[in-house]
């Protein structure tokens, strides 16, 4: 997506959500398919273990989602109705981040055997329950692996955006 176009939609969702909901600006993905915004509320107090803490984070996070479920709705609404796209929501509570009900769009492919055989190791072996899970996965273990290097290759990307809208058809 060009950073225009995330700029448009993270700037509209910054105006429009409450300042109760924005204890720091809040993070928005932009894809085809999907918006996700991802709000961070107020850590809890420190519990007297981790386990305690961890709990109160959920118990912190369940509630405002269904606090704040109606408000959320009727701000997606008009988000997909603006953007043409579907607006998904997450929340973050200290070191605790939850994704509700996000978009799960299929992906077509074409894999030749030795990477076959590699989602169906995973899944003979039960890491997954599907070649389609299996894939997920393996993509959500290099996203955690090459972090850094995925973000450079979208700053190198954004670059080229740019570049590409100075040039002669602009």
């Amino acid at each position: 997506m060009s950073n225009e176009t995330t700029e448009r939609v993270r700037g509209w969702f910054t105006g429009r959500l409450p300042e109760q909901w924005q204890e720091q600006a809040p993070e928005v993905a932009v894809d085809r398919e999907e918006v996700t915004v991802v709000l961070t509320i107020a850590d809890v107090a420190a519990g007297e273990s981790e386990v305690e803490q961890a709990e109160a984070r959920a118990g912190r996070a369940k509630a405002f989602r269904e606090e704040t479920r109606e408000a959320r709705m009727a701000i997606a609404r008009e988000a997909e109705h603006r953007f043409e796209r579907k607006v998904s929501w997450g929340v973050s509570v200290g070191e605790r981040e939850e994704l509700w009900t996000h978009v799960s769009a299929p992906v077509m492919t074409r894999l030749r055997q030795p990477q076959r055989r590699v989602l169906d190791t995973l899944v003979e072996s039960g890491v997954a329950r599907s070649r389609s899970e299996a894939l997920a996965w393996c993509v959500r273990l290099v996203g955690q692996h090459e972090g850094d290097w995925l973000a450079e290759l979208r700053d190198a990307m954004t670059h080229v955006d740019d570049v590409r809208a100075q040039g002669p058809a602009a």
